[in-house]
């Protein structure tokens, strides 16, 4: 099993997301504290299949790509720009608009909550040149 890490990279949250890479799945996934960030990183990489980590190279990137290597974490930068904007559009294909949001024009919605997990979705899916998809097993890191 291979699995790949991503991270947005934030001063109060990150975006956090763990992907089968042979199954193109997203298994974990949330939107953290940066503590709670390194902690499950720390986790991922004990298991099998953990190997790299990929981090937007935005605002925060550098703290990040310190604390990784100093954790022999192999670290991958990954170009953030217009992710934000993605971001928003891949929600909606991710969860299909319900209610009166249905009704609204697709540059009028806003999504409901944070979706740095969805732009570090965006960065695996960048560097694979692939879109995953969210298992019906997702594990909701923050909810």
């Amino acid at each position: 099993m291979n699995h790949l890490a991503a991270i947005d990279p934030g001063l109060s949250k990150c975006g956090l997301v763990l992907a089968d890479t042979e199954t193109l799945q997203v298994k974990a996934a949330g939107v953290l504290p940066p503590e709670r960030c390194q902690a499950l990183l720390l986790e991922w990489a004990q298991s099998p299949g953990c190997t790299t980590v990929l981090l937007g190279d935005g605002t925060g990137s550098r703290p990040w790509q310190q604390w990784l290597r100093t954790h022999q974490l192999r670290v991958q930068l990954i170009p953030e720009a217009g992710t934000t904007l993605a971001a928003r559009e891949r929600y909606w294909q991710l969860e299909p608009a319900r209610g009166w949001r249905r009704w609204l024009p697709p540059g009028l919605r806003l999504p409901p909550r944070d979706v740095d997990d969805v732009v570090a979705q965006l960065l695996i899916e960048r560097q694979l040149g692939r879109a995953l998809s969210r298992s019906r097993d997702l594990e909701l890191l923050n909810r």
